[in-house]
């Protein structure tokens, strides 16, 4: 993207006035996107953004600028103000020698750039005809699609050299359904970091339909029960729990202002003794995936919680280098404007011993969640709210009726200890977007089935 001598020279400008370390973030991005809603396509945008972003650390500061002139004199002009922010002062460290390039390819066959507007938008039109044909009660059927094509390049002055190619795809929807209990919906995605084969793959008619259903389903639903109930989570459908309500809380720097709940555990018991949560980049065409971080550090399989146990928290460059140990490969930045932070990837429990269908047999009454929606999370005490946007009754150890959308409130540490069966049917989930201090990132989060003793359900039923 950059020739290596270029970067070489920028990086020692930016260590110009004592900078104990310096980085340089590259990243070209191009996007295409469309909107087709009631029928019609409402939107069709395509874009390019390029720049970089220089990172100068003296001490415990940071100096960071960015800019779109990738032009040697641009990257300069960067690097000195960057430095300046540091506010180092000192000698020069000299050249700055980058090691061997470290390149890791995209997986997409068919890159979205080469595939034609109007194919996309013919996937759109047939999303609504699948939706719209399960029923004349479905009203408003609204389908979106996206793509994007990020090459990063990070070098650094430890010598890290790496560059990244990464493509991904979605598509989601949603699907209103009108009836006698007002309006209700129903939603469906899919994302991979693959390119336009995706949909060689994925069925987008039964992606639609199955959003239809749901919306039309709940049309009959049932106000959802009040109070402290047994609630089983269908495998893929909780893990943003798990992600917003415990994984943030293991994130080295919200661990370092003491902003977890989950700080100074480590070898402790802090879970269920069935639970193992994992934090991997490193999971082929899941949402999450990287090659590397964007801080140049390969992807990796981080086992955050084994067995019950605290083993160890996400860490990006600064943290762990100031604590002397190696990076998980948990640096993570929107885009060359942001510095990065420690962020996850894609985040789960795995499976344990239980088949799903006597996780149900088991549990007298309770409420079975097949899909969470968003919520809110005190990362400080791992107190959460979330809706529930699928859910059903469970009577006799069976599913029953649906219920309409409430909410399930709690603790995230305190239900990690409340599993008391564990399916062996783990799947990922919906591909979703993180957001922290005003950045986002693409992320994947999974279960298998599983049962919580005890949530508090906020229902509307008496």
């Amino acid at each position: 993207m950059i020739d290596t001598d270029v970067i070489e020279r920028t990086l020692a400008a930016a260590l110009r006035r004592g900078g104990e370390f310096a980085e340089v973030f590259v990243e070209d991005r191009r996007s295409t996107g469309a909107v087709l809603d009631d029928g019609r396509i409402e939107d069709l945008s395509s874009g390019r953004d390029r720049g970089a972003g220089i990172r100068v650390v003296v001490g415990g500061t940071t100096g960071f600028a960015h800019t779109a002139d990738l032009s040697e004199a641009g990257l300069r002009a960067a690097a000195d103000a960057a430095s300046a922010a540091a506010r180092g002062s000192g000698d020069s460290r000299g050249a700055v020698d980058l090691g061997r390039r470290t390149s890791t390819g995209g997986r997409a066959s068919i890159r979205p750039e080469d595939v034609a507007k109007e194919a996309k938008v013919e996937l759109l039109s047939r999303a609504d005809q699948a939706a719209r044909a399960e029923g004349g009660a479905v009203t408003q059927v609204t389908v979106r699609y996206a793509d994007v094509r990020r090459r990063v390049l990070v070098a650094n002055s430890d010598g890290v050299h790496a560059e990244d190619d990464q493509v991904r795809t979605l598509l989601s929807l949603a699907a209103v359904a009108r009836g006698d209990t007002g309006l209700q919906t129903g939603r469906e995605s899919v994302g991979r970091t693959v390119g336009f084969e995706l949909f060689a793959v994925v069925d987008v008619e039964e992606l639609a339909r199955t959003a239809a259903r749901r919306a039309l389903t709940k049309l009959a639903a049932r106000p959802a029960p009040s109070g402290s109930l047994p609630v089983v989570i269908g495998r893929g459908g909780g893990g943003v729990l798990f992600h917003e309500a415990c994984g943030h809380g293991l994130e080295a720097d919200l661990v370092a202002k003491r902003a977890s709940v989950f700080a100074g555990r480590r070898g402790e018991l802090v879970a269920s003794p069935l639970v193992t949560l994992v934090d991997d980049g490193t999971m082929g065409e899941e949402w999450g995936h990287i090659g590397i971080d964007d801080e140049g550090r390969p992807a990796q399989r981080n086992v955050l919680i084994e067995d019950g146990v605290l083993t160890d928290y996400m860490w990006d460059h600064l943290r762990a280098r100031a604590e002397g140990r190696p990076s998980s490969g948990n640096g993570r930045r929107q885009s060359y404007q942001h510095l990065p932070m420690v962020r996850m990837t894609n985040t789960y429990i795995g499976n344990g011993p239980d088949d799903p269908d006597d996780i149900i047999a088991a549990t007298d009454h309770g409420v079975y969640v097949a899909q969470l929606g968003g919520g809110q999370v005190n990362t400080a005490t791992g107190d959460f709210v979330f809706g529930m946007t699928e859910a059903y009754l469970i009577e006799g150890g069976r599913i029953t009726e649906p219920l309409r959308e409430g909410n399930l409130i709690g603790n995230g540490p305190e239900v990690l200890t409340r599993i008391d069966m564990l399916g062996n049917d783990f799947a990922m989930g919906h591909p979703g977007t993180c957001g922290k201090d005003g950045q986002g990132v693409p992320v994947g989060d999974g279960t298998p089935t599983l049962r919580v003793t005890s949530l508090t359900v906020g229902g509307t039923a008496a």
